[in-house]
């Protein structure tokens, strides 16, 4: 099965790429770099060259080789390689006839828990937000950002209010969808590692599923830290795009839930051996998922086959913080099953499981990503 064509295309705000064997059968897959998808266009076209002619069975061989190619990696190339990478897979599992999970190796479930999102600029608008969410079924909730998604404007609290308004909202939350309602709390990369602290032990009463990003990336030193001085689990990882990264958190114990995003760790065969490295040290996976249906597709299929996946991201509608509302899953693929009492079934078909619609491409032109950063009152950067 020789790989004839290898083409990127922007879809409304998703990156895709559609890759075509001699034979005629088409895999896609979509890049998961999402503050950078022009640039991880560009690299799935230079990937693309080296690919056309070769076998597109040799997943492993080709996932290596791409990343081997003279050491360079980062975000941007790696969400390409995750992309090729999930388009294989599709295209091996349409050419046996069988769903994806079945070549890693068959199902341990039929459905997959989900945390739905919540959006919110005000604390009663979260509670509205999360009422509705429970009363179509969720049993957790996610994207629960205390400090919440307020305009782009200059940012500036004392220590002691940051803490006590992020704390109430926390409080009201439980209050609000008692105990048979996880809450994932969502920080965005946004704190300091003594606020970081402070707040997780504020929260600790209300029993939060988990403490996602409470810190920039940059650092897993400073994330163990945090870890080893709060009760609350953290979970972390959807900036990491390499196995070595979560292994040098694992190995610190600076987190509980690894969180690789399918569409930049390495696509499919990166994500299954983060979940191996997370099974090993007795932790679970948390697949990240801010993207389109089609990465949806890719992360039901790992959740289909991995034991320790503890519930799967679902960007629920919602009207955006901006006054975007999400383009409807049904507007750009066909076999994409709808939750149900807060599960999602897992697609039987063959590869993903789902089709891009014939008319997606031409129907949702590319929507840019501008670079923006939330400005400080004294002018420098609140980290997001």
């Amino acid at each position: 099965m020789k790989i004839k064509s290898v083409v990127p295309s922007f879809v409304d705000k998703y990156l895709f790429v559609q890759i075509t064997t001699e034979d005629g059968t088409t895999g896609i897959g979509e890049s998961g770099a999402w503050g950078h998808l022009e640039a991880s266009a560009a690299a799935i076209v230079k990937c693309g060259e080296y690919l056309v002619g070769r076998d597109a069975r040799q997943i492993e061989h080709h996932w290596n080789a791409l990343q081997r190619a003279s050491h360079f990696t980062g975000a941007a190339i790696m969400g390409a390689i995750s992309a090729i990478d999930i388009a294989l897979w599709d295209i091996k599992g349409k050419s046996l006839g069988v769903p994806i999970s079945d070549l890693l190796g068959g199902s341990v479930r039929d459905k997959i828990r989900l945390y739905g999102h919540v959006k919110a600029k005000t604390p009663k608008e979260m509670i509205s937000e999360a009422l509705l969410r429970k009363s179509q079924g969720f049993t957790a909730l996610g994207h629960l950002n205390p400090f919440l998604d307020e305009d782009y404007n200059r940012y500036f609290k004392p220590h002691a209010r940051k803490i006590d308004d992020a704390v109430a909202v926390i409080a009201s939350l439980r209050e609000a969808l008692g105990p048979d309602v996880d809450l994932c709390i969502e920080l965005h990369r946004r704190l300091t590692v003594a606020e970081a602290i402070t707040f997780a032990r504020e929260i600790e009463p209300y029993r939060p599923m988990f403490f996602e990003d409470p810190l920039k990336p940059s650092s897993q030193d400073a994330m163990a830290w945090v870890a080893d001085h709060i009760p609350v689990p953290i979970a972390t990882g959807e900036r990491y795009f390499s196995l070595q990264m979560f292994q040098t958190l694992v190995a610190r114990r600076g987190v509980q839930f690894l969180r690789p995003s399918i569409g930049l760790c390495g696509g499919i065969t990166g994500a299954k051996k983060i979940a191996a490295l997370a099974e090993a040290n007795d932790m679970d996976i948390i697949p990240h998922n801010p993207l389109s249906p089609l990465n949806l597709a890719a992360e039901l299929q790992l959740d289909a086959n991995v034991p320790n996946v503890a519930i799967q991201e679902y960007p629920s509608s919602s009207t955006g913080i901006h006054g975007n509302t999400d383009l409807p899953a049904a507007a750009l693929f066909e076999g994409l099953p709808t939750p149900q009492d807060g599960f999602l079934s897992i697609p039987q078909g063959p590869g993903l499981g789902i089709e891009l619609r014939e008319r997606a491409l031409a129907s949702s032109p590319k929507v840019d990503r501008p670079i923006l950063v939330r400005p400080h009152h004294d002018g420098f950067i609140v980290d997001q």
